[in-house]
């Protein structure tokens, strides 16, 4: 019986294949020839167990010893190049019938059995001192006649860089090596298996000292070597060295390009290279596709996440757990939820248990897109398979349990927090909860969780600050809103924007007597600011004086306040019931565009839009949009079969009130003919007769605050 030693290329980046017995076809009686045949192949994978033999596009045929194989090597097919190639693709082998008396003797004395041995030794080497000494004396058992493929088994099965580089030199001293880069490069992959790319590169240096010219096998170990120790920027020196030595990288090298540049920040690259690889139609790893996901991702071209995931799966490249949270991942950042919970269930459908990466990037997509049942199901998946979360995951919940709202939850989070063992609270942790207590209107336990903050030696931040103060506002607590913000102040924090917008909505829940006790402070927190509440406080009657601060001070704010600014404003002037200076401040937010497409009409509807606007701001546009109705009927234009308001269907957070529940109260004060539309929700809807039956009864249209 003639054993074959056969490896053979992976379907995609040289996976590794086990070493394989298998039974030749019967050659013709009396052949002595037999051919030993193996290759080894560079992977841009993690090393497999060591009984495997990985030899890159090299076929030995190397004649065995007669003591070994009792057989006469052919000398015709032993024809090498350097790059690795067999120079002939012809193998004979002795066939030996399994029914013999000497079949057992035979296998005992076939290269099968020798095979076992060198991997036994290479074991004995993985364990010695790393010592010339204890290294030679491992080595002994060869035997006199030392073969170079023996060699080259030896160190392809060797883990301990230390013994194999003295392994090396050992063969060096003792051989006269034909193909001596084939040696190199086995004793590259056992430092690639070590992730010793320091090792590697002076390994490389050496070699060309010695005028061994490196061949693709060479490039792609090193290459990937970088790969595996998370050195794509070295990956990619590597690869533009290879035409400077006239190697040229073949389809699975550049593939693994791709990964490389793609970690590298040299995305046009990794691209361009992705584009060859369809067009060729290059085999590309899931390690790649993961990397082209993230490049996609991190440029926010989430539609082309998706799109390399349809390819990978129309190419047959089955994904793996690392494509499924990547995607996940994307899809949360992107603000897809319903996507990563499509992802999700096929991944499970796929037979792929979700592990910590999964319910991190679950937990991060529900909770940014504030999918508050889905984050919250996840939350308590976890949990129950004793998954420790992390202090941003326990942060993540804890935002979107204050966006939503979610009081009871938060308190559970925290609790949970607290008794895990490996995460404590920190100030973002109090924050969230404090700013959740603040806008539930649970002073106590603000207060109290203020408190713990402090014992837990974390001093409040300005958002912690801003949340009191919103707290004691809705308590109507003034003095204690003025003890902050002096609070806040001996901290040396700088009031900033969402600060004083948060001084500006307190002042709109403030008793009238009481709100010359903000005034100060929003002076102190932003001079323009104060300004122009002190001309509405004081009841100044400087029309072009408020006209001219107003205009300055939201000339001065970021655009992402200017709106609640607006807003707050114009809800004191309804406090205060001044109305016409609402409707300059309305009509000035109209003009910068801080309120788009507040009004629309067409041949068959005309509407109004509140969506967005706080309900002092709602009231005056509908006082302005009544006006430009009556005007609209005494100049004689024809109004349209149907007119709408629409305040939205939504409402707050922390109230159980929207603004469709305070505006259906209203309209019944005004006595104004706009009825809930059954089918429309958040739609108050009336027809042309009955406006205008309700316009010309109007004698001096008002504007009553609810």
């Amino acid at each position: 019986m003639a054993y074959h030693l056969c490896s053979s290329p992976s379907s995609l980046l040289h996976d590794r294949q086990p070493l394989c017995n298998s039974l030749s076809s019967p050659p013709k009686l009396g052949s002595k020839t037999s051919t030993f045949t193996y290759s080894f192949m560079p992977t841009l994978l993690p090393s497999q167990p060591k009984t495997l033999l990985q030899i890159t596009h090299v076929s030995l045929q190397d004649p065995i010893p007669q003591e070994t194989q009792n057989l006469n090597p052919s000398k015709g097919n032993d024809s090498q190049y350097p790059d690795g190639k067999s120079g002939s693709s012809s193998k004979n082998y002795i066939w030996v019938n399994p029914k013999s008396s000497r079949a057992s003797q035979l296998r005992k004395n076939s290269y099968d059995a020798r095979y076992a041995s060198l991997v036994k030794m290479a074991e004995s080497l993985n364990s010695c001192s790393p010592n010339e000494e204890d290294v030679a004396e491992v080595l002994r058992g060869l035997g006199d006649r030392i073969l170079e493929q023996d060699a080259v088994t030896i160190i392809n099965n060797m883990v301990n860089p230390e013994t194999a580089y003295l392994a090396l030199r050992h063969f060096q001293q003792r051989l006269k090596l034909s193909r001596e880069v084939i040696l190199y490069n086995v004793t590259l992959k056992v430092f690639r298996k070590c992730r010793d790319f320091e090792r590697a590169e002076k390994l490389f240096d050496e070699m060309l000292e010695r005028g061994v010219k490196p061949v693709n096998t060479t490039f792609s170990t090193m290459i990937t070597c970088a790969r595996l120790c998370s050195f794509p920027h070295k990956a990619v020196e590597w690869f533009e060295k290879m035409p400077s030595f006239g190697c040229v990288p073949d389809g699975v090298t550049y593939s693994a390009m791709i990964d490389a540049y793609g970690r590298a920040g040299n995305v046009n690259m990794a691209l361009s290279l992705y584009d060859r690889a369809r067009t060729q139609k290059w085999r590309i790893d899931p390690v790649t596709f993961s990397t082209l996901i993230k490049i996609y991702g991190t440029s926010g071209n989430f539609d082309g996440c998706l799109n390399v995931y349809e390819e990978m799966k129309a190419l047959g490249v089955k994904p793996n757990l690392v494509i499924y949270n990547t995607l996940i991942d994307a899809m949360g950042r992107a603000k897809r939820p319903w996507q990563a919970k499509i992802i999700y269930r096929e991944m499970k459908k796929n037979g792929f248990l979700p592990n910590f990466g999964t319910y991190a990037s679950l937990l991060r997509a529900y909770g940014r897109a504030r999918y508050g049942e889905d984050a919250l199901s996840v939350y308590k998946e976890m949990k129950e398979k004793g998954a420790e979360l992390t202090i941003v995951l326990y942060n993540t919940l804890l935002a979107m349990c204050a966006d939503l709202g979610y009081v009871d939850e938060a308190v559970e989070i925290v609790e949970d927090m607290k008794n895990s063992g490996t995460c404590k609270p920190d100030s973002w942790s109090f924050s969230s909860l404090i700013t959740i207590y603040s806008c539930s209107g649970k002073v106590s336990e603000a207060e109290v969780t203020l408190n713990e903050m402090f014992e837990a030696g974390f001093e409040p931040n300005i958002f912690v600050l801003t949340s009191l103060i919103q707290c004691y506002g809705k308590a109507q607590r003034t003095d204690d809103v003025v003890r902050t913000f002096h609070r806040l102040l001996e901290l040396g924090i700088t009031p900033d924007e969402r600060f004083c917008c948060c001084l500006l909505n307190v002042m709109t829940q403030t008793p009238k007597e009481e709100l010359s006790k903000l005034t100060d402070c929003v002076e102190k927190a932003d001079s323009k600011l104060g300004h122009v509440v002190q001309l509405l406080v004081g009841e100044q009657d400087n029309d072009e004086e408020f006209k001219r601060g107003s205009s300055e001070l939201f000339d001065s704010i970021g655009s992402d306040v200017r709106k609640a600014y607006c807003n707050c404003l114009i809800d004191i002037c309804v406090k205060l019931d001044l109305l016409q200076r609402a409707c300059e401040l309305l009509d000035l937010g109209i003009t910068l565009e801080i309120y788009t497409d507040i009004q629309s009409r067409s041949s068959t509807q005309w509407s109004l839009y509140l969506k967005g606007l706080s309900l002092g701001a709602a009231l005056t546009a509908l006082h302005v949009w009544i006006n430009d109705l009556t005007k609209a009927l005494e100049s004689g234009e024809e109004l349209p079969p149907l007119l709408g308001i629409n305040t939205g269907h939504g409402k707050h957070k922390y109230s159980d009130k929207g603004l469709a529940a305070v505006f259906e109260s209203h309209l019944k004060e005004l006595n104004a003919p706009f009825h809930e539309a059954p089918d429309k929700v958040g739609w108050f809807l009336t027809t042309k007769v009955a406006a205008q039956s309700w316009l010309e009864s109007r004698s001096s249209p008002g504007l009553v605050a609810a």
